[in-house]
């Protein structure tokens, strides 16, 4: 299978109140002759890292960030802060062009220090949200979204992902990076410029922690691996199945929770984004634009989304593992709330109070849609036959 890709290195900088800010290249290297632009601006000084609570009755852990209620919202396309700055405006992106750019965010959820500390749990604890969240801008264009990108362009964000996700588990106190969009004024995002977003956590989130329990159940049950019996299953069934690749898998899951939740996983067993090898890289790349292209093609206006990146947490040197993290299984899971063409499903009394989902859309029907939407087809009896039309 080869080694895994070590990846393109960017140029690094800083902007003026020292947040670190980085320009990822098409093709992976700089054009000749490029400087970074230095960041004109006079802005404030950063804000106190936020605060984490701890709530005894699930195990989770809460970041209060209240300074993110003066966050920059929806503004107009002349005064957005993720195009490139011009004479007429200075943005968080000093350069006139840029391709990808990765930056501290100004306003953030977690950091901007980052420490290794306790979380003991105990009722009443409260601990800075150290930790650290950063904003991917993945092009210039204000008016694009990630199904206009070209397959370069989607490698060169791939790449931006892969880095970051090896940078931030070095950082002392990081136990989970989470690479992830936002898509859609349904969704809630703040800013329309096509962007994603970063979260180095200073512990393993809800959802990861749950899938390492289950993890660890099922190998002690069965001898197998969660992640891998649940692909086998899928492939099996066949009818949930998008696509079948040399490298990736795309199905929409038996028990989706949402009106569309469609999962995209590596055939053999990988962790994290920096384990995977370079024709995994450039496989995931053109399946990604795929999916993001179909789900947008289903209806004739844009479909709102959240692309989330699972990935293992942090592994320790010297430390061992019994939590079901050597099973954990990267991968991509994108969810839509569009249940019909002018219908959305919100999270209410059932799902928001008590976490029991109900299903809108049938899972085989939503893989039919996004097959047809993306131009792929499957053989009968399923298992075999996947391919592009």
């Amino acid at each position: 299978m080869g080694q895994p890709a070590v990846g393109a290195q960017p140029t690094v900088t800083t902007l003026a109140d020292g947040r670190d800010l980085l320009y990822f290249f098409d093709g992976g290297a700089a054009p000749a002759g490029f400087t970074a632009p230095a960041d004109a601006r006079e802005l404030p000084g950063r804000p106190p890292s936020s605060e984490l609570r701890y709530d005894p009755l699930t195990g989770e852990w809460i970041a209060f960030a209240a300074h993110r209620q003066s966050r920059t919202h929806l503004p107009p396309a002349d005064e957005c802060p993720l195009c490139p700055t011009s004479a007429a405006h200075d943005t968080e992106i000093p350069a006139a062009h840029y391709d990808v750019v990765v930056f501290e965010n100004r306003f953030p959820s977690f950091g901007p220090e980052q420490h290794a500390q306790e979380l003991s749990g105990a009722i009443g604890e409260t601990l800075p949200a150290h930790g650290r969240c950063e904003v991917i801008a993945f092009g210039a264009g204000h008016q694009d979204s990630f199904s206009d990108l070209g397959v370069e362009r989607a490698r060169t964000v791939v790449d931006a992902w892969t880095h970051r996700t090896r940078a931030l588990y070095a950082m002392d106190g990081i136990e989970q990076v989470f690479c992830f969009e936002n898509r859609g004024a349904d969704i809630g995002v703040t800013l329309h410029h096509p962007h994603g977003q970063i979260y180095a956590y200073p512990y393993v989130p809800a959802r990861v922690a749950t899938y390492l329990r289950r993890a660890r159940t099922h190998r002690a049950a069965t001898g197998g691996s969660l992640f891998e019996d649940v692909l086998d299953f899928e492939l099996a069934a066949g009818s949930r199945i998008v696509h079948r690749g040399e490298h990736w898998t795309l199905f929409v899951p038996f028990s989706a929770r949402m009106p569309l939740e469609v999962h995209l996983t590596p055939n053999r067993h990988v962790g994290d984004l920096t384990e995977l090898t370079e024709d995994e890289r450039a496989e995931l790349a053109r399946v990604y634009l795929d999916l993001v292209r179909g789900v947008d093609a289903i209806y004739a206006t844009p479909t709102p989304y959240i692309a989330a990146w699972f990935q293992a947490p942090a592994r320790r040197a010297g430390e061992t593992y019994d939590d079901g993290r050597e099973d954990f299984r990267l991968h991509l899971q994108l969810t839509s709330p569009r249940r019909a063409e002018n219908k959305l499903k919100y999270l209410a009394g059932s799902e928001a109070a008590m976490g029991a989902f109900i299903g809108d859309v049938m899972p085989e029907a939503a893989a039919g849609m996004l097959r047809e939407a993306m131009g792929y087809e499957i053989a009968a009896g399923g298992g075999e036959g996947y391919g592009e039309v």
